[in-house]
């Protein structure tokens, strides 16, 4: 697992994807996790929604860029950090495999297909299709490639269609690359955290310090000209001199895209309770700060530019195209165990347990564990939520009379400017960006 896609947060220091928001209320475009559901929204919608059918009432496609996501839940083993919705096999037992979930996926897809082609819209071309996990490269380059399939069987990808799996670096090889460029896929993105090998202890992953770089390098020769990094920071224990060192690698590998979180420590984990029992400290909010300004100005300096508060690339077209769907509220399918999907203003999201989801797509219909529609207002606060983040910024014009002058003494304040008609946040301003939000929805 890493978290090229998976979560947003808006809080004080950029944090992990958006899954991938969260400002302690949580928006999961792609995948639940642990904590299950939690949407942005009122709660008291999807409460109400879900009393009366989990099935989604769907009206018609939103008219923004279509994706497909598609969740992998199974790990070799748990990082203490991670609060994904995944299983290893030990957790799993004789529930579930990759096998009966890759069976049930073909089920959920062709579902949707079906579902979909009843709306009076016709089903776009998929732009973006994202796998995500878990660990999706445990599935090994055959396995991904029948995944692919399952979507080009229901599905139409358009010619331009970027295509991501996210891989463990551990589980990954020259031929496994050589497989996914054959099989159709465009982009890589691998959970590198850290180079230093005590901050990769301490996160429990199982790669050797240097085996992300090795792994890229291993994508680029197989032919892929998209291949995303991810870094985590903040680590306990980790110093000024690992985050240079990362850095250091990651610029050496010659990627083109790098995603850089702050640790979270997730209610649940087994993180957070060597934190609670004090073997290991918190991550402190200034030295979080510190970092994420040492990496935007490496990064920076290297040719990299930001285009979301917590990603950089190195063009427009190393930009990840599926996440932007995201941000700017298009339309996705989210297939698999705990996926979660959006269109046209209705959300709904799967059962969790990958068991439970064959069970459901057996029975036939979507296996969603809820769904709610989302009101006007709920959709203009996701909007702002998630346009503040991007370079591109909120369109002020799409601000009520509170909203803008709340916007005026954001830029007063120094963090933010406007850009034309849009409101772009500053380097202090991507800091605060949880304060923007509040400032801005809270006038």
């Amino acid at each position: 697992m890493n978290r090229d896609t998976h979560h947003l947060r808006i809080i004080g220091t950029p944090t992990a994807p958006a899954s991938s928001c969260r400002s302690r209320q949580v928006f999961r475009p792609a995948v639940g996790s642990g904590t299950g559901g939690g949407q942005t929204g009122t709660v008291n919608s999807a409460v109400r929604q879900e009393a009366e059918s989990t099935t989604p009432v769907l009206h018609d496609f939103g008219g923004g860029a279509f994706g497909v996501y598609v969740h992998v839940p199974f790990c070799a083993t748990r990082c203490g950090y991670c609060d994904f919705n995944t299983y290893t096999a030990g957790e799993l037992g004789t529930s579930a495999s990759p096998r009966s979930w890759l069976e049930a996926l073909k089920g959920e897809l062709a579902a949707a297909a079906a579902r979909f082609g009843a709306l009076p819209t016709p089903t776009p071309p998929v732009a973006t299709v994202f796998v995500g996990g878990g660990t999706p490269s445990l599935l090994g380059g055959d396995g991904l490639a029948e995944v692919l399939d399952a979507v080009r069987a229901n599905f139409t990808l358009a010619p331009d269609a970027e295509v991501t799996t996210e891989s463990n670096p551990e589980s990954t090889g020259p031929e496994f690359f050589d497989r996914l460029r054959v099989a159709g896929f465009t982009r890589i993105s691998l959970g590198m955290q850290s180079a230093a090998a005590h901050v990769l202890r301490v996160l429990d992953r199982t790669h050797t310090p240097g085996r992300a770089v090795e792994a890229a390098m291993e994508a680029r020769a197989a032919g892929f000209e998209h291949v995303n990094l991810d870094l985590i920071y903040g680590t306990p224990g980790e110093r000024d001199a690992d985050l240079d060192a990362s850095l250091d690698a990651v610029l050496g590998a010659g990627v083109d895209h790098v995603s850089a979180y702050s640790l979270i420590v997730e209610d649940g984990t087994a993180l957070a309770r060597r934190v609670r029992r004090g073997e290991l400290p918190a991550p402190d909010d200034d030295v979080l700060a510190a970092r994420y300004e040492r990496i935007d100005a490496r990064l920076t300096a290297a040719g990299f530019a930001w285009y979301e508060v917590s990603n950089w690339a190195a063009g427009d077209s190393a930009r990840c195209r599926h996440n932007l769907g995201y941000w700017d509220g298009g339309d996705w399918l989210g297939a698999g165990p705990g996926a979660h999907s959006h269109l046209g203003g209705v959300r709904w999201w799967n059962v969790k347990h990958p068991a439970r989801y064959a069970d459901r797509v057996a029975e036939g219909g979507l296996p969603a564990a809820g769904w709610e529609a989302l009101t006007p207002d709920e959709r203009h606060t996701e909007r702002v939520m998630l346009a503040v983040r991007l370079r591109t910024g909120l369109p002020l014009p799409e601000l009520d009379s509170a909203e803008a002058a709340a916007a005026e003494r954001v830029i007063a304040d120094g963090l933010a400017v406007r850009n034309g008609d849009r409101l772009v946040l500053t380097d202090r301003g991507r800091l605060l960006a949880d304060n923007v939000v509040r400032q801005l929805l809270v006038p």
